[in-house]
């Protein structure tokens, strides 16, 4: 089993993901320094997300809050209010469903292939906001 932790930038329309073997705290905030890293610092970054306890560890918490990321929980059994839900959807027709990959490298590297190509495809956005908004799931 491998875990994608995918996140979606509303603002720029970008998906973006890492496979993970699991999906504890470390790799969370392991997933949390690649978004940051992404936007200037100076930009407060809102990030939605699901209730996951991996997600509310006390470490998670206290570098989110020291790195301007503000965590905005969906309710329990509410994930089809997060707005990245409908990309996987999408992502498991064209690129998991009626395939088989015989090593996890293989399955990882079409799941980027289909992000990159995802990416490319989009309308660039005309308007820019103050603030940044990125889905995790």
């Amino acid at each position: 089993t491998r875990y994608l932790l995918a996140a979606y930038d509303l603002r720029d329309d970008v998906l973006w993901g890492h496979p993970y073997e699991r999906q504890r705290w470390g790799e969370v905030l392991d997933f949390f320094k690649d978004i940051r890293a992404r936007y200037p610092s100076n930009e407060r970054l809102y990030i939605v997300l699901d209730n996951r306890s991996s997600h509310k560890k006390h470490d998670v918490l206290v570098w989110a809050k020291t790195h301007k990321i503000t965590l905005v929980f969906t309710p329990t059994y509410c994930t089809w209010i997060n707005r990245i839900e409908c990309h996987f959807t999408a992502l498991r027709k064209f690129v998991l469903s009626g395939r088989y990959f015989a090593t996890h490298d293989e399955q990882n590297a079409a799941i980027k292939r289909y992000l990159i190509y995802r990416n490319a495809q989009r309308v660039k956005p005309t308007a820019k906001h103050p603030d940044i908004r990125v889905n995790l799931c």
